[in-house]
């Protein structure tokens, strides 16, 4: 047991130390060695175990000064060393935290974007029409990636076949998409129209198969045949009979459905647009130009924001607008063009199917959606089936 010295603190660390195990303190002669040890314990004042508790710890350890003085020495020389070779690989492990969150941020955000903006159009379409929220989503949004695209040092198209194929690619992939969808949406919950349209993979599988020869395999044979059935379930409520007529478009999921195959069409035709033209570029241009046509269709069709219900807009509607075209196109399209070329393929594949989720969660949300029992299903099949052909495209 060690000894509890009584005597002042200038000689109380020799008189412990040569209580331990009898061994002698550090001599005096080596003035290195004891101020080492001296500096281990100048913050204690008192050699009593209620004031001074580290006293008796060492011998509680088994510390001999005599035999492991030159370890004990090197310990204590290391300390600094190791407490900053702590500290580095903590602030290293925070960076490498905060990348991990940035770069799955960047990866949700299209989908995040996508899903949310449907939201957003299903509240101001019945102030300003279909057809203008579809054109003003697109223009805007098509100007400021054209920006975004020059000051990237991205070449402008040029030559016939060039603008050929980004007017034929605006008119399917732009103006009949989001006409299609705008006009659905007016019928439908936002969250179900999503689904419907996100099963647009189902399609662009078949169509690469059919025209490149592309393999789908046996997931994706099988996310196919799950497809067909989840989309049969969402679709059968909107099959309405009366007595006299059977209305296929009476509700929104038909108009969704064609919009899906504009899109899957559109995605098909990507590969012979970027042939003639830069990919982004092509992009901006395609939305300026396929917004067209819905300018004048939104005039043709008295759309209420061409007649003058503009100035009833509230500040909460121009905000749902600007969000439809710089967030919901412009920058959900830039952010995935991004991370399309870092990389991240399979992981942008397999994360498709969230465009949905958070249609369905922020229209519950904002807008009081819900599903029917039967659509549910259909969903959560449809969802399955989206990503296991996403699943299957990604890893070929």
């Amino acid at each position: 047991m060690a000894l509890i010295s009584l005597a002042p603190p200038s000689t109380c660390h020799r008189s412990f130390s040569a209580s331990i195990h009898g061994r002698k303190a550090p001599s005096l002669a080596d003035p290195l060695l004891y101020n080492r040890y001296l500096t281990q314990r100048r913050n204690l004042s008192s050699c009593t175990h209620n004031k001074f508790p580290s006293c008796v710890e060492p011998n509680r350890k088994g510390f001999n000064l005599g035999e492991h003085s030159q370890s004990s020495v090197a310990e204590v020389d290391a300390d600094p060393e190791k407490l900053e070779l702590k500290s580095q690989d903590l602030n290293r492990a925070k960076a490498d935290l905060l990348s991990e969150i940035w770069e799955w941020a960047l990866l949700v955000s299209p989908f995040f974007f996508w899903g949310t903006a449907m939201v957003a159009m299903k509240e101001v379409l019945p102030k300003t029409g279909p057809f203008f929220v579809s054109a003003f989503r697109l223009i805007p949004a098509g100007f400021l990636l054209v920006g975004f695209a020059a000051s990237r040092g991205r070449k402008f198209p040029s030559g016939l076949n060039a603008w050929l194929s980004i007017t034929l690619f605006a008119l399917i992939d732009a103006a009949c998409f989001q006409g299609f969808l705008a006009e659905g949406l007016e019928k439908t919950s936002a969250g179900l129209g999503s689904v419907i349209i996100d099963s647009q993979p189902l399609t662009v599988a078949i169509l690469a198969s059919l025209l490149f020869g592309e393999s789908i395999g046996y997931v994706g044979a099988a996310g196919l045949v799950l497809g067909v059935v989840g989309l049969f379930l969402l679709e059968v409520p909107a099959l309405t009979i009366d007595e006299k007529n059977f209305s296929l478009w009476g509700s929104g999921e038909w108009w969704m459905l064609l919009a899906a195959q504009s899109m899957a069409v559109g995605t098909v035709m990507v590969r012979w647009v970027s042939k003639y033209s830069d990919p982004v570029m092509a992009t901006g241009w395609h939305m300026v130009i396929g917004g067209l046509p819905l300018i004048i269709i939104s005039m043709l069709n008295h759309d209420p924001a061409l007649h003058g219900s503009l100035e009833e807009l509230t500040s909460i509607d121009v905000l749902a607008l600007v969000y439809t075209s710089v967030f919901g196109s412009a920058l959900s399209y830039g952010v995935y063009f991004y991370n399309a070329t870092s990389g991240s393929l399979t992981k942008l594949s397999s994360l498709t199917f969230l465009t949905p989720v958070f249609a369905s969660i922020f229209g519950f949300i904002y807008l009081g959606e819900t599903f029917t029992p039967i659509q549910l299903i259909g969903a959560l099949v449809t969802l399955a089936a989206i990503y296991m052909v996403n699943l299957k495209s990604g890893d070929a």
